[in-house]
Parts: structure tokens; C-alpha cells; sequence
């Protein structure tokens, strides 16, 4: 008789190979039919809300790794508050507006560009933003995101450049924004300044120069040791093309300098920097007398004169004057420097800057007048060593600010622009204030962005371009005086509304302002616009005011931001800022940050280097499944490693997981849960240890996710996959789930466990294995109350019914003696006494502290180690006892022989009574009374 027919093998239509690149997009197409995001609102109305806001990537090129790693974090965020009880509604956004989409449109309009009128323009912006918004929409949803994904928010939106709108009149009107003339960042590629988030640092190589200014002021009223003396002032700077604005030399009031002589020549610099500086200049072996020592603070008020130009450079004293390098003397450009300019101020010096928007020279300068100012540094150097001031050039590479756009390096310049002050209004100082209010994940963040805020400039947020929210100010034509109001800020803003930002570009000046309107300085009736747009910082910065206070279901503060750790300079300031300067309190509760994706070696991505793995290249080759593992199973919150190893290793973990869910629903292909399911009490004792670990794999899960400690999610159920089940008691199960009679207590009671795991396991899985965990829900049995879709569906609570502590510590107790006898068993497969371990039978001679539980769990025990006997005999009664490999278990001695009796052709396992059945000779007494049941 063949007696695999009467055996319960498993059977289930869930495939063993994921097949993920054809069965996601099916899985998209289901979800999309039934609406599963309307679906979640529709099951969670009623709850406490969670909003995450989504800070809004760029509408411009594919998502990368990058923008695949945040949806993904903040879609694993959603989908486990949302199966934890809360009602979280999800609205992406983009960030529409700016320079780069700006660029493109010129890129491919080419010489046409000229023909074309602002407003149309802007409206070929628009169109190429809209395109990208729908390329980037289906990416996202690809990577099973669920989102309000027909209906996101957009920067470009009439109502969000309307609020834009209002939320600048708001700080204008409350006296926190004003324009002037300050040095900032600036590119000259892009003719545009720039934000500090808007600047990224690289190496740069520059010239750096000593440079002698002689005192034209009597040194000698203040140092009578140096009468009529030849004395100069020496400076060192990086940046030579400043030479030309240079207004005067800042020393550190407390600092030692001295005079040292050089032949006829007597220069001053700071006591400490003379050995560096001798090197410096090439002065090494020539002989110097130190002719004056003296501080800082006496020189202050003298004067040099310029080594180019005919005119005085002021001696001040400043703070920021350090040792680390030069000469302890400062060349101050007060044009092209924030400290240079704040402390020009103090000393009533001008905001000079002789350099237009390319970056070139004004006719102010003669001698450089047309050259761009990285080119003039040779020609000042030859200039001033013409002259007889150069004492030393070095070339250095340091660090240096670029342009985050076009890469290009930058320049600090003085023009017109518009700020919001961080002091008026005290928004520093509320703004730290906030920041101590906020949750910051990990803690550093906090540090981070206090200190960002502690020593930042003045937020200058105009721009010179076109593709952004207009910076909505009038000026009489009269008298120049600014025009705003509330009156005429409500009207702009419906306008806007209405319209868009396009309006102000279509419209003159007369047809925005509410009729009537007065210069309210001359009386004036007559008004035209300004030109420039706002920074897009502040565009994202406002969207706590024009989404979440805006939209249905949503509302600020928000629970948490999420984005990369380089958002505490960017959204998560500008935010910070927006809103406290609006409303005095933080947009948000909570701020969670991420690190950067690089290569398995830990080296940032780049093309040249040819180490970029691109996300659609990893969907494509094994799914977006696969991309979800590797964010939840690495430490976010530092940089992300990848590679093709990485991504194999994570395939076979995956395989690990599908693999375990498929032998359950293979082992349930009979079970009914309301007809079969067995109560707690009348289980075996292995299946109540199993729900009593699936109790704790809940708590710990349920814990990790509410601590965004998603790797320690997924380690903890693959864990419970790979140990626990496959290594251990699904492996143990298999002889009972086989050859037991199928409707038996015995089988039951495994089915119910698998089944309670099963559906626990897999809604733990759900918000990082969203597309398999879909699949093995719907493999599931079905029964009164089940969710159309895991999604819809809650995480299982720790069940106190289940908690057996006593009954797992003895378990704890067999599986680590499991491990001890495992390795004599071991032992003796080598030596060949035995083939598989059911060819074993296994003799112990326990300790009498031992032996009672041994005696009580004796079955238990032999089911564990899969073998056909087990016996407890006395030690003189074996033939080669072995001492218990562990020290917890001293004093155990242990024997294994070959199974007495013959192999049953049904459970494989060695019995003495098989051949005592006429019927079914070859068979053990355990499997006739199954088949005769």
C-alpha cells in the first residue's frame, strides 16, 4: 500500500517563487480597483488622527534611491500608526516652483526663449512641472505608497500660491521682513542669491596671499618705538578678487601683535603667527628684529592705505579674528562677507561691492573692470606683486560654498533684497524656544538645528527669477515709497485664488491694487510692481499654512516631519521659521530624519565613479518588495548602504519569510476557523509555547514600530521566521501535522497556533512587506469578520490568555538541552552509528535535580530533537554514555544507539511493534490506530 495518500502533506495554491516584477503591478491594479486608500479613511473614521506631513520632493527628473528610501520610511510610518488605532491620512506633495524647472524650459525653448512673455513662460514652467508630478506619482505608487495620490498638494496650486501670498503679507505687516543691502550667497551661473539650504560645500582650490597695506596714520602717537618707521599692516585672505573692495583690517583687541622688522621693512602681525608667516613669505633664514610688542586694541582707528586703489583702509577691532591661520590681521570687504558686513556696520564702513550679477568687475574698478571675479584673482595677484605688496601665495584646497543647482562655486555680494529679520520681533529667540518644544529623532537633531538657527543671518528670500510666488510689493512711483497693506494684501490674495501667481505677471500694476488706492507717504496714485519672486524655501516653508490648516482632515501642528538630515538647514527650518514668525510655535511635533543612500563600501553615489544603482533598476530586477526590506532592515537614521550583495542577501531573506508562510497555509488547506478552532486549554503544550512567543514577538514589534525602529521590526520577525518556526517548532510539527489523523485534537490544536500566527505575523509584516503580506492574507482561511485587505486590518494586541510564563521557561529549559544532546547526536552521525536523527535512540542518565522534569516533559523532548526514542535507563546500563556537552545541565549523561525495532514506511520513525499487524505489516501501532480511525 502506498501510505503517502493517507498522509495530511500540505496543499496550497500560494506560489513558492514571489515572481514580485509581474505580481506587484497586478497587486496595484487590484488596489486601485477597489480603492484601498478611500477604504482605510472609510475603517478608520472616528480615530485619534497621526499626521505625518510629506515634505515635498522637486517636480523635475525620476525619483531616485533617495526619494524611493523616504516615501518608503514614511510609508511604513503610515501603514503601521494606521494598523496600530489612528486615523492617518496621507497627502503627498511637490515642490513645483524654482530655478531647476526654470532652467529646463530654457534649455528647451533655446533661442525662442526671447519671444516669449513672462506670463507664457511661467505658463511652459507649469506645464513641465505637471509633468513630473505625474512621472514621480506613478514611481511612488509603484513602491506599494498609499497616499491621496489623485488628489496631492502642489506649490503650484492657486490656493497654495494664494496662502504663499498671505503668509508674506502676514510677516511684512507684522514688521519682520524689510529690504536691504546685505551681502549674500550668490551664483553668478544662475544670476539668482541663494538660501543657505540652497548652498552645498565642496573642495575648492584658491589662492591664498599675504598682503602688506601700510599705516599712512602716525604709528607713533600709540607706539613711539616705531617712529619713522617704514610700517605695514600685513593681511592674508583666500579670496583675492575682494582686494579691490577691501575698506578695512580687522585685529582682536586682546591678541599680541608685534613689529618685525625685515630689512626696511616693518610689519605687523600676531606674536604667535611669525613662525608661520616666515615660511609663508619666504623669509626663512633671513635675519628679523622683533621691534614692538603690543595688543590688538591700540591700533584701533589708524589707518592704511589701500595697496591698489587710492584710498584708506580703516584699522577695527573684531571677535571673529582667529589664530588658525594668516597673520592675526583680517582683510574686511564688507560687500562680500555676512561678518565683514556686520561688523562694517559697527564701524559705519560701506557696503561696498564692486561686482555685478555675471560676477564681473564694474567699471568702479579699473584695472579688473569686465572680469569675472575667479579669473581676476591671477590678475590681482600680478597687480599687487607689480606693486611691491605681495609677501606670499599658496594655493589651497578647502572647503568652499556652491551653488546646489548648478554646482558652481559662489560668491558672497552685496545687493538689494528682501529679508525677514531674525531679530524683530524676537524670531530668534522664539524660534529656539520652539525647537526645545520639539521631539527631534535621533536627539542630535536638536543640536543641530539650534545651532543652525543660534548664528544664522537674516533670511534673505528674494530671488532674480521667474518660475516661483511673486514678491507682492508696490512702490509709488512718486516717491518709491513701499506699498502694502492688509486691505491690499486680502485682495492680491484673492486674486491669486483665483487666478494663480500668473496674475501678477499678466496684469499691470493698476489692475492688482484695489481701486482707490493712495500712496499712503505722498498720496500718490500712480504704482509699479517688484520683480522678484520669493525664495522656494519659503514656498515648501508655508505649507503647514496652506495644507495642513487647509486641507480636510489634516491640521497643524503635525505629528512628523520626516525627511533627510540635511532638511534641518532646509524644509525643517524654513518651516520653523514660517511658523513661528506667523503663529509663535513649531509646525510640527515631532522631526525625524534619515541619512543619505551610498554604495556597499559606504562611498557617496556618483556617475563617474560608476557605483549608482538606480531604484527602477533594483524594481526591476527583483521588485519593489525588495527595496521596502532594505529600508526597514538598515539603521535609517545613518547613511543607507546598497549594493548588489546588500540586495542578495535581502533576496534570501525575503525567500526565508515566504517560504515559512507558505508551509503554514500549506498546513491549513483544511482548517475552518469557527468549526475547528481549538480553545486555549485543550492545546498541546509546544503550540501554547508557540502562541506564548508569538505574544512576545507582538510587544516587541508593536514597540519597535511606535519607536520608528523599523529594522528592529524586521529583525525581530525574521527571527521568529527563520528560528523559532522553520529551525524549530514547524520543523518539530511536521511528523504531527502529517501522520495524525486529520480531524484530530492533536493536528487541531497545531492548525490553530499556525493559523494565530499566521494572521498575526503577516499583519506585523504588512507596512514593510506590503505586497506579500496582501498575498498571504488573502491565502488565508476564511472567516466571519476577515478584512478584504491586510491594510484594512488592525495589529493583533498582546492576548494575556496566551502569556504562560512558567510553561516557557520550561521550554527554554527543553530547547536548550535540545542543543546539548544535539551535538552528541552529532557526535555519533560522524561516527556513523547513526544516518538521520530518527535513526537515534537517545539514553539519559539524568541528575537527580534533573530527573523530574525530565521524566514529566520525556516526549516532549524526543518530539524536539526528532528522533524515534528517547529513554531514561541508569548510567550502568549504557554502552558508551557521554558527559552533557553544557554546564547547566552537569551531571547528565547521555547515550545514543541505533533506534531499536524497524522503520515505519508511513512516519519514517523506528518502532518494535512494527509487523504486528497482519494488514499493514510495515507500519508502526501509532499510524494503524491513525488510519483506523
Amino acid at each position: 500500500m502506498d501510505y503517502k495518500e493517507s498522509l495530511n502533506l500540505p496543499r496550497t495554491d500560494f506560489p513558492m517563487k514571489a515572481n514580485l516584477t509581474k505580481k506587484e503591478p497586478e497587486q496595484l491594479k487590484k488596489w486601485d480597483e477597489m480603492h484601498i486608500y478611500d477604504l482605510i479613511r472609510e475603517v478608520s473614521t472616528g480615530r485619534k488622527t497621526y499626521i505625518l506631513h510629506d515634505g515635498p520632493p522637486y517636480a523635475n527628473g525620476n525619483i531616485h534611491l533617495g526619494t524611493a528610501l523616504n516615501k518608503i520610511i514614511k510609508d511604513i510610518v503610515i501603514k503601521s500608526r494606521s494598523m496600530t488605532g489612528y486615523d492617518c491620512v496621507f497627502v503627498p506633495g511637490w515642490d513645483c516652483h524654482g530655478l531647476p524647472i526654470e532652467h529646463q524650459v530654457d534649455k528647451e525653448l533655446g533661442e525662442k526663449k526671447a519671444e516669449l512673455s513672462q506670463a507664457e513662460k511661467r505658463r511652459l514652467c507649469r506645464v513641465y512641472a505637471d509633468k513630473f508630478v505625474d512621472i514621480q506619482r506613478e514611481q511612488f505608487k509603484r513602491l506599494g505608497v498609499f497616499g491621496e495620490w489623485d488628489n496631492p498638494y502642489l506649490t503650484m496650486s492657486y490656493d497654495y500660491e494664494a496662502t504663499t501670498v498671505e503668509e508674506f503679507g502676514k510677516l511684512y505687516l507684522s514688521g519682520s521682513v524689510y529690504k536691504g543691502k546685505k551681502p549674500v550667497y550668490w551664483c553668478a551661473s544662475c544670476k539668482t542669491a541663494l538660501a543657505e539650504a540652497e548652498v552645498e560645500y565642496a573642495d575648492h582650490s584658491t589662492p591664498s596671499i599675504y598682503v602688506k597695506f601700510p599705516l599712512i596714520s602716525d604709528i607713533a602717537a600709540v607706539r613711539p618705538k616705531l617712529a619713522e618707521k617704514k610700517v605695514s599692516i600685513v593681511i592674508w585672505t583666500t579670496t583675492p578678487w575682494t582686494i579691490p573692495a577691501n575698506l578695512a583690517i580687522a585685529l582682536h583687541e586682546e591678541f599680541e601683535y608685534i613689529a618685525v622688522s625685515f630689512d626696511e621693512d616693518v610689519l605687523i602681525l600676531a606674536k604667535d603667527m611669525l613662525d608661520y608667516c616666515i615660511d609663508a613669505f619666504g623669509f626663512r633664514g633671513k635675519s628679523y628684529e622683533i621691534l614692538d610688542e603690543f595688543p590688538g586694541a591700540v591700533l584701533e582707528g589708524l589707518k592704511a592705505r589701500h595697496p591698489l586703489i587710492d584710498r584708506e583702509s580703516l584699522v577695527i577691532l573684531a571677535p571673529f579674528v582667529t589664530l588658525d591661520a594668516g597673520t592675526g590681521c583680517v582683510h574686511i570687504a564688507p560687500g562680500h562677507g555676512q561678518e565683514d558686513y556686520e561688523i562694517g556696520m559697527k564701524y559705519g564702513l560701506d557696503n561696498y561691492a564692486p561686482v555685478d550679477a555675471d560676477g564681473r568687475f564694474t567699471s568702479d574698478v579699473a584695472d579688473f573692470a569686465g572680469e569675472f571675479v575667479f579669473d581676476a584673482n591671477d590678475s590681482v595677484n600680478r597687480k599687487l606683486k607689480e606693486v611691491g605688496a605681495l609677501l606670499g601665495l599658496v594655493d589651497i584646497e578647502h572647503s568652499y560654498p556652491h551653488c546646489w543647482r548648478c554646482k558652481s562655486p559662489i560668491i558672497f555680494r552685496s545687493t538689494e533684497q528682501w529679508f525677514i529679520s531674525m531679530e524683530k520681533n524676537d524670531l530668534r529667540k522664539k524660534a529656539l524656544e520652539a525647537v526645545e518644544s520639539v521631539r527631534w529623532i535621533p536627539s542630535w537633531g536638536r543640536d543641530r538645528i539650534y545651532g543652525m538657527i543660534e548664528n544664522r543671518p537674516d533670511w534673505c528670500i528674494s530671488r532674480q527669477r521667474l518660475w516661483g510666488v511673486p514678491i507682492t510689493m508696490f512702490y509709488c512711483e512718486n516717491c518709491g515709497a513701499h506699498l502694502m497693506t492688509s486691505e491690499i494684501m486680502n485682495h492680491l490674495v484673492s486674486l491669486v485664488r483665483q487666478f494663480g501667481a500668473d496674475v501678477w505677471f499678466e496684469r499691470e500694476a493698476a489692475d492688482l491694487l484695489p481701486p482707490g488706492t493712495l500712496c499712503p507717504e505722498c498720496r500718490g496714485t500712480e504704482f509699479h510692481k517688484e520683480t522678484n519672486i520669493l525664495d522656494v524655501w519659503f514656498d515648501s516653508g508655508v505649507s503647514h499654512a496652506a495644507v495642513l490648516e487647509r486641507w480636510p482632515n489634516l491640521r497643524s501642528p503635525s505629528d512628523l516631519y520626516l525627511e533627510g538630515n540635511d532638511q534641518h538647514r532646509g524644509w525643517f527650518h524654513s518651516s520653523l521659521l514660517e511658523s513661528v514668525g506667523t503663529r509663535n510655535r513649531a509646525p510640527y511635533r515631532n522631526v525625524l530624519t534619515h541619512g543619505f543612500v551610498v554604495d556597499g563600501e559606504g562611498k557617496k553615489m556618483s556617475k563617474s565613479v560608476g557605483n549608482v544603482i538606480e531604484s527602477h533598476q533594483v524594481i526591476d530586477a527583483y521588485g519593489a518588495e525588495i527595496l521596502r526590506l532594505w529600508v526597514a532592515s538598515a539603521d535609517y537614521t545613518d547613511d543607507i548602504r546598497i549594493s548588489d550583495e546588500i540586495l542578495k542577501r535581502l533576496v534570501e531573506a525575503y525567500r526565508r519569510i515566504r517560504n515559512t508562510s507558505r508551509f503554514i497555509l500549506g498546513n491549513l488547506y483544511d482548517f475552518d476557523v469557527a468549526s475547528h478552532s481549538l480553545p486555549y486549554g485543550e492545546m498541546e503544550p509546544m503550540d501554547r509555547w508557540a502562541l506564548h512567543r508569538l505574544q512576545e514577538l507582538i510587544q516587541k514589534v508593536k514597540a519597535s514600530y511606535d519607536s520608528f525602529q523599523f529594522h528592529g521590526a524586521f529583525s525581530a520577525l525574521y527571527q521568529f521566521c527563520t528560528v523559532d518556526l522553520s529551525s524549530l517548532y514547524l520543523d518539530v510539527l511536521k511528523d504531527r501535522l502529517y501522520t495524525s489523523r486529520a480531524d484530530s485534537r492533536q493536528r487541531r490544536s497545531a492548525q490553530t497556533a499556525m493559523f494565530s500566527i499566521a494572521s498575526s505575523l503577516t499583519r506585523l509584516l504588512a507596512p514593510i512587506l506590503t505586497f506579500t503580506a496582501e498575498e498571504i492574507w488573502a491565502a488565508l482561511p476564511s472567516y466571519e469578520g476577515k478584512a478584504a485587505s491586510v491594510h484594512l486590518a488592525q495589529f493583533p494586541d498582546v492576548d494575556a490568555a496566551y502569556t504562560d510564563t512558567e510553561l516557557a521557561d520550561g521550554w527554554t529549559r527543553m530547547i536548550a538541552l535540545k542543543g546539548e544532546i544535539g551535538k552528541v547526536i552529532e557526535a555519533a552521525r560522524k561516527n556513523k552509528i547513526i544516518g538521520h536523527s530518527l535513526d537515534a535512540c537517545i539514553d539519559l542518565a539524568p541528575p537527580e535535580n534533573l530527573r523530574a522534569f525530565l521524566e514529566a516533559h520525556l516526549e516532549e523532548l524526543r518530539s524536539l530533537l526528532i528522533v524515534s526514542q528517547m529513554r531514561i535507563v541508569p548510567a550502568a546500563g549504557m554502552s558508551e554514555p557521554a558527559p552533557c556537552p553544557g554546564s547547566d545541565f552537569e551531571g547528565l549523561l547521555i547515550d545514543v544507539t541505533r533506534a531499536r525495532g524497524v522503520k515505519c514506511n508511513r512516519c519514517w520513525m523506528y518502532s518494535e511493534a512494527v509487523g504486528g499487524d497482519s494488514e499493514h505489516p510495515g507500519i508502526c501501532d501509532r499510524c494503524l490506530e491513525n488510519l483506523r480511525a
